[in-house]
C-alpha cells in the first residue's frame, strides 16, 4: 500500500528532511504500525512479551563486537509518545482506514512502561548474545524495533572499528576522528563520533559532537588554505605562518607540494627557536618513506597521518618502519562492513516463541548471557536462560529499566571508554588479532537446548494436528 504523506505534516516539521526529537515515534518502519493495528484488533497488543536485539553472526573479519548505542536508546524510550498531529497524519494516508479504534487509543497514550535489559555500553560481545531486551506490552516492544536496531547497530559498528584501530595501533598512539564528511547523514556523524570517542579515539574534528560531549574538537588545516595563501604571497612558508599567527604552534599539513621539503624548511626554524610546532600532517604518498624522511628533519615534532586509513593499513604502517605519532580516521571508520543486528520476539505471554527459518533460528525465551574470567582474562560465554544460576559467572545483561522507571545514571564518555579498554583487553589474542580472527564460541546451556527442542516439537505438534483436521 502507496500513499501520499500529508503535505501538512511535512511542511511542519520535515522542512530540509530534518529530524527533531518529536519526530522519533514516527520514524519506523510501516509493518510495525501495521502489525500493531493488527494486534490491538484480535485483543493480543496488552500481552506481556519480550524481544531480544542481537546479531547472528559477526561481520567478516571481526572477532567481537563492541556494544554501543545504548544511551540513545534509553532517551528515545523517555521521550517515546504520538502527538494528535502525527496521528492525524498517519490517518491522512488512507492505509489505516479499516484499523480499530482501539489502536489510535493506544498510539494517543503511548507511554514506554516496559523493562528494558541491556549490557553496558563498552561491553564485547559476540554472535547470538543479546545486547539488550525489551519486555513490554507486545505493541510497544513491536513499535520500538526500528529505531532501536538504526541506533545501536550503527554505533556497534563505528566503536568496534575504533576499539580495533586502537588495539593495533598502541595506547600512545593519537588517534582522531574526521569521518564526518563521509558519514551517511549529520546524525549519523555525531553517532560516529561519539562511539569513536567511547572507544578509543582522542578527540573528533566535528565541533558540534565534540561540544555536545564535554570535549574540546581537535584538527589541522585544509589543503585550500596552504594552497590559497600561498598563491597570494607567493610562498607556501608564508602561509604556515599565516596559519600560526591565529593558531600559534598548531599542526601543519605538509603535503600540499613536497612534504619533505616542507619539513626540512620547518626543521631549520624548529632548531633555531623560530617556531613551535606542536605536530605536521601527513595526507598522501608513501607514508612510510616519507614519514621516515620528515621524521629526520623534525625529530621531536609528533607525525601525523590520515588518508583512507584503517586497522589493516596501519598494521601495514608500523610493520614497515613508518614514523608516525598519530592517525586521523574518516571513511573506513564511518562505513564498512554493516553491524547485521536483529530484533526477535522471544517470548509472548508466558509462552517461548523462536524462529526456525534455514540460517535464521533463534533461540526461544528470555536470556542472558553468562561470562566467565579467569585471572581477568575471558574463558568462556554461555547463553542461558535467565532463570539459570551463575556460579562464578557474571551476567552481562543489566536491568537498566523497570516498569518505565529509568534505574541508571548516565555514563560519561571516559567511563565507557575505560569499560571498552578493559573489555578487549580481556580478550584472547586470537580474537583480538585483526587477521583471520576466531571468535569466542559461545556455548548453549543445557536448560536453554531443553527449551529450544521442546519449543520446536510443541510447534511440530500444533502443525501436525491442523494438518490432520484438514
Amino acid at each position: 500500500m502507496i500513499a501520499s504523506p500529508s503535505v501538512g505534516y511535512q511542511h511542519s516539521t520535515f522542512l530540509g528532511n530534518q529530524v527533531s526529537v518529536e519526530d522519533l515515534s514516527l520514524l519506523t518502519d510501516l509493518y510495525q504500525l501495521t502489525m500493531t493495528a493488527c494486534y490491538a484488533g484480535e485483543g493480543v497488543a496488552t500481552k506481556r512479551a519480550s524481544f531480544e536485539l542481537f546479531v547472528r553472526r559477526l561481520p567478516t573479519g571481526f572477532g567481537y563486537l563492541v556494544a554501543m548505542g545504548l544511551a540513545q536508546a534509553l532517551e528515545y524510550l523517555q521521550s517515546w509518545c504520538f502527538s494528535s498531529a502525527q496521528l492525524a497524519a498517519l490517518q491522512e494516508t488512507g492505509i489505516f482506514a479499516h484499523a480499530p479504534q482501539s489502536f489510535w487509543d493506544l498510539l494517543a497514550d503511548a507511554k514506554f512502561t516496559g523493562d528494558v535489559w541491556a549490557v553496558p555500553e563498552g561491553t564485547v560481545v559476540f554472535g547470538n548474545e543479546p545486547l539488550l531486551r525489551i519486555e513490554a506490552p507486545l505493541w510497544q516492544g513491536q513499535l520500538l524495533e526500528t529505531y532501536l536496531l538504526n541506533v545501536i547497530n550503527y554505533q556497534t559498528l563505528i566503536a568496534t572499528k575504533a576499539a580495533r584501530i586502537r588495539d593495533v595501533a598502541g595506547e600512545k598512539a593519537t588517534l582522531l576522528e574526521f569521518g564526518t564528511r563521509r558519514a551517511f547523514s549529520p546524525q549519523g556523524a555525531l553517532w560516529a563520533a561519539r562511539a569513536a570517542l567511547a572507544a578509543g579515539m582522542d578527540a573528533t574534528s566535528n565541533v558540534l559532537a565534540a561540544l555536545q560531549l564535554g570535549t574540546q574538537p581537535s584538527g589541522t588545516m585544509a589543503h585550500a588554505l596552504v594552497m590559497a595563501l600561498s598563491a597570494m604571497s607567493g610562498s607556501e612558508d608564508e602561509a604556515f605562518a599565516a596559519f600560526h599567527k591565529y593558531f600559534p604552534g598548531a599542526p601543519l599539513l605538509i603535503d600540499t607540494y613536497n612534504s619533505v621539503g616542507a619539513a626540512e624548511r620547518l626543521g631549520k626554524k624548529v632548531r633555531n627557536g623560530e617556531m613551535e610546532l606542536a605536530g605536521v600532517r601527513l595526507d598522501s604518498g608513501d607514508l612510510i618513506s616519507v614519514s621516515q624522511q620528515v621524521r629526520s628533519h623534525l625529530p621531536t615534532v609528533p607525525i601525523f597521518a590520515s588518508g583512507d586509513l584503517d586497522e589493516w593499513e596501519i598494521q601495514r604502517l608500523q610493520a614497515g618502519g613508518a614514523k608516525i605519532d598519530g592517525f586521523g580516521l574518516g571513511t573506513k571508520l564511518v562505513t564498512g562492513s554493516p553491524v547485521n543486528g536483529v530484533y526477535k520476539l522471544v517470548e509472548i505471554d508466558g509462552i517461548p516463541v523462536m524462529k526456525e527459518s534455514p540460517e535464521k533460528l533463534t533461540y526461544p525465551g528470555q536470556k542472558q548471557v553468562f561470562r566467565r574470567f579467569n585471572n581477568g582474562k575471558v574463558v568462556s560465554d554461555r547463553l542461558g536462560l535467565v532463570s539459570e544460576s551463575c556460579e562464578n559467572q557474571s551476567g552481562l545483561l543489566q536491568l537498566m529499566v523497570k516498569e518505565g522507571e529509568f534505574l541508571q545514571v548516565p555514563e560519561q564518555l571516559s567511563e565507557i571508554r575505560q569499560r571498552t579498554a578493559a573489555s578487549v583487553a580481556s580478550l584472547p589474542e586470537k580474537v583480538r588479532r585483526i587477521n583471520n580472527p576466531e571468535a569466542l564460541t559461545v556455548e548453549i546451556s543445557q536448560q536453554l537446548d531443553k527449551l529450544t527442542k521442546s519449543t520446536q516439537s510443541k510447534r511440530l505438534a500444533v502443525t501436525n494436528h491442523s494438518v490432520s483436521q484438514c
